[in-house]
């Protein structure tokens, strides 16, 4: 049986939760009851193994790994941080702990195969780590290259992932040597702030208005589109912008034009050997997304002759 389905959670059922972990049950529940409406009854016994997208573990090398105590322990703790990707692994574990099947997690977020020169910040107390959506980014590299009919170790590709939260990559010898970290850095995206000017944010840490909590959320939940136009649905922000509204409009258009900003750094990592640029993700079927984008990118690379 071949069933895909996408489960989307309401921004109103999710910020009722004041922690990740705490939408546990409310997730496992969205899963089992899928799961009941189109033949599975609840029944993981059915399958032969589950895979997950893994969450904010220790630095890992690209690849697959059976999900033990241990990796649990440390995403149920946050250990390394707190996403809604950490209750994926966790889910999984505990099914396959209960129908006795193997689980496992793929290209976890903490793939780090960053080159030394990448881990600098220019803070010897605030080392650059990656984190990314690597499972999606590294599967779509992979399929291009060999759409290129080319090797994926002899290719480099700029890997932009556009979604709740935005990752640029740069690929080069099957390695992901450079990543924009969208909880630190980089583009703003629906609901992550990116980049932000530092003494300003220092400023804001010790105003006494904030709790370091509430930074957090700022930065990494609550930033980016939704701070401006209150919503983290990227198709009514497109409405917005079709019906006319101009600051809509003005948002994406920044949104975009950081993106490029961004894929012009990763360009300079490769020295301009640049063999393709990948736009991925749930708002790459924007067209006015793309087209903004392409706007701005699309001279990259034209000069390899294998582009």
């Amino acid at each position: 049986m071949n069933y895909q389905e996408v489960i989307r959670h309401p921004d109103h059922d999710i910020v009722e939760f004041k922690r990740v972990p705490d939408q546990y049950s409310y997730r496992e529940k969205a899963i089992d009851r899928a799961l009941a409406e189109n033949g599975f009854n609840g029944c993981y016994g059915d399958f032969s193994a589950l895979a997950a997208r893994g969450g904010l573990l220790r630095p890992l090398e690209g690849g697959t790994y059976r999900i033990d105590w241990e990796m649990y322990d440390d995403l149920a703790a946050c250990k390394y941080g707190e996403h809604a990707s950490n209750l994926g692994a966790m889910i999984a574990y505990n099914k396959g702990r209960d129908y006795n099947i193997p689980a496992f997690t793929v290209e976890p977020v903490s793939v780090d195969e960053l080159q030394d020169q990448a881990r600098y910040s220019g803070l010897p107390e605030l080392p650059r780590h990656s984190r990314s959506h690597a499972l999606n980014m590294r599967s779509v590299a992979r399929e291009v290259a060999a759409g290129m009919g080319r090797p994926f170790e002899d290719v480099n590709l700029i890997v932009v992932h556009l979604g709740s939260g935005i990752s640029v990559a740069c690929f080069s010898g099957g390695k992901m040597i450079d990543v924009s970290n969208p909880n630190n850095e980089g583009p703003f995206s629906l609901e992550r702030s990116g980049s932000l000017p530092v003494l300003d944010l220092a400023g804001l840490c010790f105003s006494g208005i904030y709790s370091r909590e509430e930074i957090t959320a700022k930065i990494t939940r609550t930033g980016g589109i939704y701070a401006y136009l209150g919503t983290k649905d990227f198709k009514v922000v497109e409405a917005m912008v079709d019906d006319g509204d101009l600051q809509a409009r003005r948002i994406v258009q920044a949104m975009c034009y950081q993106v490029a900003k961004e894929v012009g750094a990763m360009s300079a990592v490769i020295r301009g050997m640049v063999d393709g640029i990948i736009l991925t993700g749930g708002i790459a079927h924007s067209g006015l997304v793309v087209d903004e984008i392409a706007a701005r990118v699309s001279f990259l690379g034209k000069s390899r002759p294998d582009s």
